[in-house]
């Protein structure tokens, strides 16, 4: 069973996280990554699935919305969320927990020691772990924060792969996510329309982003 996924609209386009898939979630600084991970860790939780989640900042706070919002009418299972914070990570693979689900923010700043190669090992132990323990793994990235080598390599060897963009338009702010490929192999050539405010994601599917 994977993670579902709990934003309207956007649940049409991609109903679910895949269970034994790793996703990437890439945003600039309106931390729209940062909210869908969070929003996917307590889908997940109210679904039965044990959470991990290892940020770079904020745990205390972190760990206490997962606890007071992570329980739903199919309950967390009994499984307390697991909060680790890190400045830097070498592998990911062992935090993975079985049946559940990895959230990981920010991937792209806990990984700025790696090299290209040492990036990619984690990403393929990560990969392999994610199948084995039929687990999901939800990476949140900065957009810019990667060399490009590296960008290339984790964007090739993630199942899937979802895109935040803001740009300025005649009427203001204009925002829309791309979805260039996803874990069942389809991907969404079109840029879709979106708001956020910092609490709520609305995704609006009739609006045409050029």
């Amino acid at each position: 069973m994977g993670i579902p996924i709990d934003i309207p609209g956007l649940d049409v386009i991609i109903p679910e996280v895949q269970e034994g898939r790793t996703v990437l979630v890439e945003s600039g600084a309106d931390l729209t990554n940062s909210f869908l991970v969070r929003r996917l860790s307590l889908a997940a939780m109210r679904t039965g699935h044990p959470v991990t989640f290892v940020t770079s900042r904020d745990a205390k706070e972190l760990r206490q919305s997962l606890q007071a919002n992570g329980e739903g009418s199919g309950g967390a299972a009994g499984h307390e969320p697991r909060v680790v914070e890190a400045d830097t990570v070498k592998e990911l693979a062992s935090f993975t927990p079985e049946g559940g689900m990895l959230a990981v923010d920010s991937f792209s700043f806990l990984t700025l020691d790696l090299d290209a190669q040492a990036l990619a090992g984690l990403l393929r132990e990560l990969h392999a772990a994610c199948r084995f323990r039929r687990a999901t793994a939800v990476l949140a990235t900065d957009r810019g924060m990667f060399e490009p080598r590296s960008e290339a390599i984790a964007i090739h060897i993630a199942d899937g792969y979802l895109q935040f963009h803001a740009r300025e338009g005649t009427d203001g702010l204009v925002r829309f996510l791309r979805i260039p490929k996803w874990t069942d192999g389809k991907f969404f050539d079109r840029n879709i329309y979106y708001e956020f405010d910092g609490k709520r994601l609305a995704i609006d599917l009739r609006s045409r982003v050029m």
